[in-house]
């Protein structure tokens, strides 16, 4: 593989103007297609094999015309403090609105509270439901005007107005911290590189594979009804991988080119050798996402899908566009260590050292990396310990799907969420729509009756509405409004005493007795998500680990690198659950109300901070690998590893750090706990483990971390990552006669 990617590199170099052109125009035309592209469809949240997703398709089916996907809304009235909502004057604005609600084009219908009988028994407050055609996020603009002219007219005329449902969602806005992230990035990459050209080339690149992959899916929305989040999803992960691949390219052509070598056969190393690191680095990442399939959920399956298409494009840009662009600009990009060697001789003028000493002097990582080969044990201890107490908090970790009551108080959703709390109670935000299929029953009436009667003979019900059957009879919907809000574990033991009680009827009758409505469906997405925890991790973890073999021709290093993943990722949850469970923090973050983790939070994380920190584990110790390979000692090639690859791993994180915590200023609370997790997952796999952990494992285990069964090693495919086969290959392309040296180069590729 490093002899193809050479030549890849190569030609790429040679032919930059021509790949350049390639990458530009892909651009446009992902461009012009996200342009022209409709409006994103129907995003709804199906869950396929869940009792709540088989609910929602029999109403679809026995309630046609009910638009049972279609947006909601909730206008609450709260009437002013002496008064009540039953008073005439209230009255008479309630329906005025009420009407005007029913005026809107998308509308499908609008209740009266005092014919539905939904005014609190207080009579302070009362409620309007409004139910649309299409889903939130196809409704237009117009309409959530209408409905939040209408409240305003209202709130006008006296009374107290707020607005809960989706009918008010909006697309996410990630707010001026991602601007902030990418601007710590270019800072760090600065710094790094002591050139504001070097620094240039992976921001500029990796901008260019994020608006292929996020102009692509924007163009693709509607026809794959990809969601607002996949897009936010897929620049998260693309701007950091895109940035880390292409630094590591750039990092190794200026470490060529300080051994000597010429520009283009520099650049033609670093895709063969750092670009090998990339490339499998790279296939970690695209498996963990693409992995996300196995937990059988739409939404999550194409969030995944289209952010390792994004990370595939990250690595394509990397191994050709870096290489072009390093051809462009020349010498501007400067070998490594040049501008030392010019400040060591301005000092050995000045008396202050000679240059030979200067260089001679150990770098950071080279300085770190001894310390740990010193004192392994110590430093081992230290990090285990250190992220297993950071893990603590995940023992308390509760799960479930935001609602209106995660949302900020600030919002009318939030505010109305606590108007109905504190007119209804609690559960009233949460009710639970019991679907009762009596199609193979004798008598359905008399079964709607006698599930209404079971349900009412349960705990933590406060009320149960009459049977409202569809046309032809043999469906009927009940609803059922828990006595604890939707989030709690009294709410979620009810619908599965609920469940029960349905097999009972079931087994008395033949009817079938389902729960559907978003609590059933959060709890159901839990389950889901749980049940498919395993699966996934022996999935992700068994494929990669077979790919790492691949890479370090061992078995211990690949096993030692799941290990220390599995640490970085329960450190991380447990920072999760501090800040957004548990609220510490919170205010720093932007957290203004805490509440369950994010069901999916956990899976997702597995399967993203996975391919990440493989990342860091193939760079570093390819570069550890590279030297062992080579004749080093094992505690000299771990050694070797760090003082090339320090630096570098530690900008990457730095930078992967800042460009998912520019996310937390996210309006979507999904996207906030995701930046934040990510972020601090990197923090703790990078500098805790990785630079920590690994090193000092390595150490105690010496030769032995490099053993491969002899069987095994003849199965396995050399792809020579470390790029031994390089070494007669500058060589031997100089030598070769005959045809111009790019169509030997296309020729090869």
């Amino acid at each position: 593989m490093a002899t193809l990617l050479y030549r890849l590199g190569r030609f790429a170099f040679r032919r930059r103007h021509f790949t350049a052109l390639f990458w530009v125009a892909l651009l446009a035309l992902a461009g012009v297609g996200a342009a022209g592209a409709p409006v994103a469809g129907n995003t709804s949240f199906s869950i396929p094999g869940t009792e709540a997703q088989k609910a929602f398709d029999v109403l679809e089916e026995r309630f046609p015309g009910a638009s049972a996907d279609g947006a909601t809304a909730r206008v609450v009235f709260k009437a002013p403090a002496g008064e009540k909502m039953t008073d005439a004057g209230n009255k008479a604005i309630v329906r005025d609105t009420v009407e005007e609600l029913s005026d809107g084009s998308e509308v499908a219908r609008v209740t009266d509270p005092y014919q539905g009988g939904d005014v609190s028994r207080d009579g302070t407050v009362a409620y309007a439901s409004v139910s649309y055609q299409v889903s939130g996020m196809e409704l237009e603009e117009s309409s959530r005007d209408s409905l939040e002219d209408a409240a305003e007219g209202a709130r006008d005329a006296g009374l107290t107005v707020e607005i809960g449902g989706d009918a008010l969602q909006a697309v996410p806005e990630t707010g001026a911290t991602e601007i902030i992230g990418i601007g710590v990035a270019a800072v760090v990459l600065v710094i790094t590189f002591g050139s504001l050209v070097a620094a240039g080339l992976p921001l500029l690149t990796a901008l260019i594979g994020v608006g292929i992959g996020v102009a692509g899916i924007t163009a693709l929305a509607s026809t794959l009804e990809l969601g607002s989040t996949t897009s936010i999803l897929a620049t998260m992960i693309g701007l950091a991988v895109g940035i880390d691949y292409a630094l590591f390219i750039v990092s190794r052509y200026r470490a060529e080119l300080a051994e000597g070598r010429e520009r283009e056969d520099a650049a033609g190393r670093a895709v063969g050798t750092a670009g090998s690191a990339v490339v499998f680095a790279g296939l970690t990442v695209v498996i963990a996402l693409v992995g996300l399939s196995v937990v059988n959920i739409p939404m999550l399956t194409k969030m995944g899908i289209a952010a390792a298409v994004t990370v595939a494009i990250a690595v394509l840009i990397a191994l050709t566009m870096v290489p072009a662009l390093l051809g462009y600009a020349g010498r501007r990009v400067r070998a490594a260590g040049e501008k030392g060697k010019r400040r060591g001789r301005e000092d050995e003028e000045k008396g202050n050292g000679t240059a030979k000493e200067k260089a001679r002097r150990p770098n950071m990582g080279t300085r770190w990396a001894r310390f740990v080969v010193r004192r392994p044990v110590a430093v081992l201890l230290l990090g285990v310990v250190g992220l297993g107490a950071a893990a603590i908090p995940a023992s308390s970790l509760e799960l479930g799907l935001p609602d209106d009551g995660s949302q900020p108080t600030s919002t009318t959703q939030r505010r109305a969420y606590d108007l109905l709390s504190e007119g209804f109670g609690p559960g009233f935000n949460g009710p639970l729509v019991v679907v009762v299929d009596a199609k193979n029953s004798d008598d359905p009436d008399a079964v709607f009756r006698q599930t209404g009667d079971d349900i009412k003979a349960l705990d933590d019900v406060v009320s149960v509405s009459p049977a409202a059957p569809n046309k032809a009879g043999d469906t009927a919907t009940i609803t059922v409004v828990p006595d604890s809000k939707p989030s709690s574990v009294a709410t979620e033991d009810l619908v599965h005493d609920i469940r029960d009680a349905g097999t009972g009827v079931k087994a008395d009758t033949g009817a079938d007795v389902l729960v559907t409505g978003a609590t059933a469906m959060n709890i159901d997405v839990s389950q889901k998500l749980n049940d498919a925890l395993v699966p996934y991790l022996t999935l992700v973890v068994g494929l990669a680990f077979l790919l790492l073999i691949v890479v370090f021709r061992s078995i211990l290093v690949p096993l030692k690198a799941a290990l220390g993943f599995l640490l970085s990722v329960m450190a991380a949850l447990g920072a999760v659950v501090a800040v957004f469970q548990w609220g510490w923090l919170s205010g720093l973050m932007g957290v203004e109300e805490t509440g369950p983790v994010m069901s999916m939070m956990p899976i997702f994380m597995v399967g993203v901070v996975f391919g990440l920190a493989m990342d860091y584990e193939v760079f570093l110790v390819t570069r550890m690998r590279e030297a062992y390979v080579h004749g080093e000692k094992p505690d000299e090639a771990v050694v070797t590893g760090f003082r090339h690859g320090a630096r570098v791993v530690s900008a990457a994180a730095v930078i992967m750090m800042a460009v998912f915590a520019g996310f937390i200023g996210s309006s979507e609370s999904m996207v906030k706990m995701i930046g934040f997790g990510l972020a601090i997952a990197v923090f703790f796999d990078a500098f805790v483990v990785r630079m920590a952990i690994v090193p000092a494992v390595l150490a105690l285990l010496g030769k032995k971390a490099w053993w491969l069964p002899k069987w095994l090693d003849r199965a396995l495919p050399n792809v020579d990552v470390e790029g031994e086969g390089l070494r007669t290959e500058g060589d031997a392309d100089a030598g070769e006669k005959g045809g111009s040296p790019d169509d030997r180069d296309l020729a090869r590729v």
